[in-house]
């Protein structure tokens, strides 16, 4: 369990895990708090919620002058099976993005939000608790290091408009989560993953670039997105080979690929300039290195990396659109043994990410969520 005041923070602010501490929008696709990407994937607890809430040991946010007073808003956001998401709680990490970016942002908070309502109502089903007296005790620890920081608890929690039974809320749920997830994920259970991806716990990275289209529910969009991207690929593949073959005769396999290589980069990053809808767009699609896991959703990082460099996959479908995705490089990573140290953290930082995914896999779908006009 988290106890530095950091972690507590991120405890009781939910969503605003999501935000950015940097006034940079969440590429589309991309998780939040990172640079633009094709993809995002589960936000990882902490980051800059302290600063919006002036905590010790993160760096204060810069307070406009003469700025007036928040207004604490009322209302409902959002009902999952019934169960309320207060205004206020996706207002909590919206506050932080410029007015430029906060439409982006709210659907990636409002998101989150009813994801943790579904993790919440499935970890109710299955009658996980926790003992009062450990929230309690996380709570007196919270107190103490405030107090020692010269910091008043009452008004932390004032600053991010939370009150006592909301922030005792944030953090039971969160201690019954990591309950939980310590329950299922047994040495067994870890080792298990661990051998079944190595690339993940290695630091292999991929650099890849990207064309997102995003034609939303309406299925008809949706097959036009899908056969523009393979039509993008079918042209991108031509040209290459007209490349290789007007070469002279003489040509030699090298020179061959760098003719193929160089046309396909230069075609795929043309294309995503003028039809991504993606930030990276900008950068021909370009989304730098990523690793295996934490940078990307799933279905993105797993299509990525089963490429080898200038190789593109077929169309790729995410909760942010339709992807067409070009590997460009690969740096392969070391080996690593479970025993080696840190390792067996990291792979618990992945299996609670996957177990998440799966109880929002399950939930979802049968889930009646409804979200208020705004």
């Amino acid at each position: 369990m988290r106890k530095s005041i950091r972690g507590a923070a991120a405890l009781v602010l939910g969503s605003a895990l999501t935000a950015s501490a940097a006034a940079q929008p969440p590429a589309p696709g991309a998780p939040p708090a990172t640079p633009p990407a094709g993809v995002p994937a589960t936000p990882p607890v902490g980051g800059a919620p302290g600063a919006a809430a002036g905590l010790p040991g993160v760096a204060p946010s810069v307070t406009p002058a003469a700025k007036a007073p928040e207004v604490r808003p009322t209302g409902t956001a959002a009902t999952v099976n019934g169960k309320a998401i207060p205004e206020v709680a996706v207002y909590r990490a919206l506050r932080q993005f410029p007015d430029a970016h906060k439409e982006m942002a709210r659907k990636e908070i409002m998101a989150h939000l009813i994801e943790n309502a579904l993790i919440d109502e499935y970890l109710t089903l299955l009658k996980v608790t926790v003992d009062e007296k450990d929230v309690n005790k996380l709570i007196g620890d919270l107190k103490k290091e405030l107090t020692d920081a010269k910091k008043d608890y009452t008004k932390e929690l004032e600053a991010m408009m939370l009150t006592e039974a909301e922030f005792r809320t944030e953090v039971t749920a969160q201690m019954k989560w990591e309950k939980f997830v310590q329950q299922q994920g047994t040495d067994a259970a870890l080792k298990q993953l661990f051998d079944s991806s190595p690339e993940v716990f290695d630091g292999t990275m991929v650099r890849a670039r990207h064309i997102l289209m995003t034609p939303g529910t309406d299925e008809a969009k949706q097959k036009d997105a899908a056969q523009k991207l393979r039509g993008i690929k079918q042209v991108v593949e031509q040209e290459a080979a007209k490349a290789v073959a007007a070469l002279p005769p003489t040509a030699d396999a090298l020179a061959k690929e760098q003719a193929r290589t160089n046309k396909t980069d230069e075609l795929f990053a043309a294309y995503a300039k003028e039809y991504s809808t993606c930030p990276s767009k900008k950068d021909g699609g370009d989304l730098n290195f990523f690793p295996r896991a934490g940078a990307m959703v799933e279905p993105f990082a797993k299509a990525a990396f089963a490429l080898k460099p200038y190789e593109m996959t077929d169309v790729v479908a995410t909760e942010f659109g339709y992807h067409l995705i070009l590997v460009t490089s690969r740096r392969q990573g070391a080996p690593k043994k479970f025993e080696d140290k840190g390792v067996k953290e990291d792979v618990q930082m992945l299996y609670a990410m996957r177990l998440r995914e799966s109880v929002i896999t399950m939930m979802k779908p049968k889930a009646q969520i409804t979200i208020a006009p705004k």
